[in-house]
């Protein structure tokens, strides 16, 4: 048996940044992505979002990829949500998303500022998030902004 301790920190918006995980939704769909990983073995540490977009802390499997995980999180969501006509329009999850590694020893700072996302995002947009998670991780295309 493969032992393995890799923490992915996931986020991911709805299409074209619509709020749609507002009052009632979110926890519907925050519970519903929990039971839905469960089945499918992935492991979801932490997960809270605000209006239009998901922070997700995940424990990669031996297994399991990036993009598989992706695919089976969001595919099946938005299925989920249309299926139960949770939005008044077709729900749909933006084509990308953002993933960084987690040391074990930020574990609980990540925690923490998932858990506060609401509190985040009375002072701060998302699109302005966003830009702030890819530079920190190294990317540079938002650096103009």
């Amino acid at each position: 048996m493969p032992w393995i301790k890799v923490w992915l920190h996931f986020v991911w918006s709805t299409k074209n940044r619509i709020p749609y995980l507002q009052n009632s939704i979110r926890p519907r769909v925050l519970d519903h992505i929990r039971q839905n990983a469960r089945k499918k073995n992935i492991y979801v540490d932490f997960i809270n979002g605000y209006t239009e977009h998901i922070h997700c802390l995940i424990s990669l499997g031996n297994d399991q990829t990036l993009e598989k995980i992706m695919q089976l999180i969001k595919g099946e969501s938005s299925f989920w949500i249309n299926k139960n006509n949770l939005t008044e329009k077709k729900f749909q999850w933006q084509d990308e998303y953002f993933v960084a590694s987690v040391s074990e020893s930020n574990l609980e700072k990540v925690r923490r500022y998932i858990a506060k996302q609401e509190e985040h995002h009375s002072t701060v947009p998302f699109e302005k998030e966003f830009d702030q998670l890819l530079l920190r991780a190294g990317f540079q295309r938002f650096k103009d902004k």
